[in-house]
């Protein structure tokens, strides 16, 4: 049963990923019969700390608060991404998972984690801005770059920022049921339960070309996502045989032509529906999808939700319903 939980801190703490997981385990809602929890903040660089936000804290605990903890939590920080971090830190996350304990990374945080060994042979999940990084500096892990968060009990990691909510009231669900989660959500004002994943939110410029050879045939492919083009009226607008053009596209871009331009129609999209009141059918119309059920298809793969979720997340809930 969850009921002793520790966030473990650092200097440059990001307040916000902290006070998520404050918020969350460090709140008293008995007065809603929810559960209290023995929550308490640790330090593992001394009693006073600064964080991201340019003002200090203190913190009462030490890293021996780490020892009774049925769940630890590692808040993001400033540089976690390059930094070393105490030894003395991930000797203890590593004796707690040990003993049967749960750990759980916000947004960066996760580095924590794969710098204690944690994360070898496991999924995770981390914002998408430290994606790459990531998978560079811990190849034994699996970065899932789309997702808000992965449970590979006893790890726990989550996405940037807000994500950790997610994850932490995923924690609550599966500890302590759906009403006790849905209960601490509402007081939050959040959602229990959000559709999609990080996908919809990335900055994703679809690859150019490395080379000179297909270049003018993006710039023409950019310009005609609305027509229907086969890799032999590719070819033949490059001068070359279908067979010695795809294999320079693939070289040129790391990905084939048929994907690149459904990479691109579907980035078409999500401008159309984040700038635009045009329907979804006159979007599927513009973005060479051709149909609205083709375009919801194409864009949940991609994107991991569906184009009226999409709009309604960044344009509100005003937006209204459309024909998809």
């Amino acid at each position: 049963m969850l009921q002793n939980v520790a966030a473990v801190v650092l200097d440059g703490v990001n307040p916000f990923e902290l006070a998520v997981v404050c918020e969350v385990f460090g709140t008293d809602r008995s007065d809603d019969g929810l559960p209290v929890y023995d929550f308490a903040v640790a330090s593992a660089e001394g009693p006073v700390l600064g964080t991201r936000a340019g003002f200090s804290m203190q913190v009462e605990h030490g890293l021996e608060r780490l020892e009774e903890a049925d769940l630890i939590a590692v808040p993001a920080g400033a540089r976690f991404e390059t930094r070393e971090f105490p030894p003395e830190l991930l000797d203890a996350l590593r004796r707690a998972v040990d003993r049967g304990a749960r750990v759980l990374s916000v947004c960066s945080g996760v580095f924590v984690l794969a710098a204690a060994g944690l994360l070898d042979g496991r999924r995770s999940a981390v914002h998408w801005h430290h994606a790459e990084e990531l998978a560079q500096a811990y190849p034994r892990l699996k970065v899932e770059p789309d997702v808000l968060y992965v449970d590979e009990d006893p790890v726990i990691t989550s996405a940037g920022t807000a994500a950790g909510i997610d994850a932490c009231l995923h924690i609550v669900r599966k500890e302590q049921g759906p009403e006790v989660a849905n209960k601490i959500a509402r007081r939050m004002v959040v959602p229990p339960h959000r559709d999609g994943g990080q996908a919809q939110y990335i900055e994703r410029p679809l690859p150019r070309s490395h080379g000179d050879t297909v270049a003018e045939v993006l710039v023409w492919m950019e310009r005609h996502l609305d027509e229907d083009v086969t890799v032999e009226q590719l070819a033949d607008r490059a001068h070359m045989s279908p067979r010695t053009f795809a294999r320079r596209f693939q070289q040129e871009t790391g990905t084939t032509p048929y994907r690149w331009i459904l990479r691109q129609r579907v980035l078409l999209a999500q401008q159309l529906l984040e700038g635009t009141d045009q329907t979804v059918d006159a979007i599927a119309g513009r973005t060479g999808f051709g149909a609205a059920a083709a375009l919801r298809h194409h864009f949940l793969r991609v994107v991991g939700t569906t184009p009226n979720a999409y709009r309604r997340t960044f344009r509100g809930p005003e937006a209204g319903p459309d024909a998809a």
